[in-house]
């Protein structure tokens, strides 16, 4: 699914799709609030969950939206508290309130979205959920959600957003498989360099890092376009990607290849970065496979946790080396891994550094965290495996 498709809200009126406009933050009495540009306002609801691997969503939407301006985190258990501080300990203003209630009083401007900020291993709605979700349409607030349910399919979530007018955006709702693409082997024909982040598990950071990397890419200069693969991506405004593990597998290495071809045609980038899900040496998912088959990427960057001792959700499944991850996609794929980089959960701070320099000496590649470490240092990762990236950019500017 293409951007376009992405952002195409489902308006549920008399059993038919239409699509539905723009929003644009209102103030109490309804009226327009000029000083706010047209972007929807939402409360990410994330109870029980937020900073966790199962608050991914809300993680990533609170740490970048291009889409949403987030004005709250439901959260019971974490009321009060600053969501940047729980995440990166940086105060970013976005609170963590109670309930609902608290969340639409706390602002001066309506929210008018609710986003559904988990992604539970069920990928279901929980009774509770569900009763959070028709309040929010009961106040009016059309709702984004990440699940392998589709809300826009349930008859009481659908026959109350007909009443209360509002939209259902399911993320990872695909189009119908008869306008799906197969592979061609069109991307040979990109001109760009493509790099994907994988990962040796899931909820590992890959999305976080490949957003990272884009914006340190294009600050030094090189035009660089982030292709997601995932919900959280789309809804964060990724311009180009594709809910890859809502594709049939027929379909996923062609219509991830459409993109990545998209994506090169608009924007002539020199460096496509392609986000990766779940893990290729990880059992329980294939969507890795598809993603190395259908980017066929120059290089990749593997994302690791070294404070995981398991699997995320498979607490008898130990982590993998990375080194065995890095010789598993090397002999997956045509590519090589030019780099590691970190997740710190569960590592001291002052161990960061330390196990930077170890994990470097280990796999003799360059090895960084996005989130603690300076930018630059993801750019000079890329640049010691492409130099000539670097000398294009000179006589650009020159």
């Amino acid at each position: 699914m293409t951007r376009h498709e992405a952002d195409t809200a489902t308006r549920v009126r008399s059993g038919q799709a239409e699509t539905a406009p723009p929003s644009r933050a209102v103030r109490r009495d309804g009226s327009p609030d000029p000083a706010v540009p047209e972007q929807p306002v939402a409360i990410v609801y994330c109870e029980g969950n937020f900073g966790r691997v199962d608050g991914k969503t809300a993680n990533g939407l609170v740490r970048h939206s291009e889409t949403f301006r987030i004005a709250s985190v439901i959260d019971s258990y974490l009321v009060g508290q600053d969501s940047g501080e729980i995440l990166d300990g940086v105060r970013n203003g976005i609170p963590v309130v109670r309930d609902l209630v608290s969340g639409i009083r706390a602002q001066k401007v309506s929210p008018d979205t609710l986003i559904y900020g988990m992604a539970p291993s069920s990928g279901t709605l929980s009774r509770a959920d569900r009763a959070v979700i028709l309040a929010a349409i009961t106040c009016g607030m059309n709702i984004v959600s990440g699940l392998h349910e589709y809300l826009g399919d349930d008859p009481q979530i659908a026959t109350a957003a007909r009443a209360g007018g509002v939209t259902i955006r399911d993320i990872r709702k695909p189009k119908p498989s008869k306008d799906m693409r197969l592979f061609d082997g069109s991307v040979a024909e990109v001109g760009a360099l493509r790099i994907a982040v994988l990962g040796t598990d899931c909820a590992i950071g890959k999305r976080t890092t490949a957003t990272l990397l884009t914006h340190a890419l294009n600050a030094a200069g090189i035009r660089t376009v982030l292709v997601g693969t995932g919900q959280t991506g789309l809804m964060q405004g990724a311009r180009y990607g594709i809910a890859m593990d809502a594709v049939p597998p027929q379909f996923c290495c062609g219509e991830l290849e459409g993109v990545v071809v998209a994506a090169f045609e608009a924007e002539a980038p020199k460096v496509i970065v392609i986000e990766g899900q779940g893990a290729l040496g990880h059992p329980a998912f294939c969507t890795s496979a598809f993603i190395l088959r259908g980017s066929q990427p120059d290089a990749v960057i593997l994302q690791h946790a070294p404070g995981r001792p398991y699997r995320c959700d498979f607490p008898k499944m130990a982590m993998p080396d990375p080194k065995s991850e890095i010789t598993l996609i090397e002999a997956f794929s045509a590519t090589r891994v030019i780099g590691m980089t970190l997740n710190h959960e569960g590592m001291a701070p002052d161990t960061i550094g330390p196990a930077l320099l170890d994990w470097s000496d280990r796999l003799g590649l360059p090895v960084t965290d996005a989130l603690t470490r300076p930018g630059v240092e993801l750019v000079e990762m890329v640049l010691a495996a492409y130099p000539d990236l670097g000398s294009a950019t000179e006589q650009a500017n020159a």
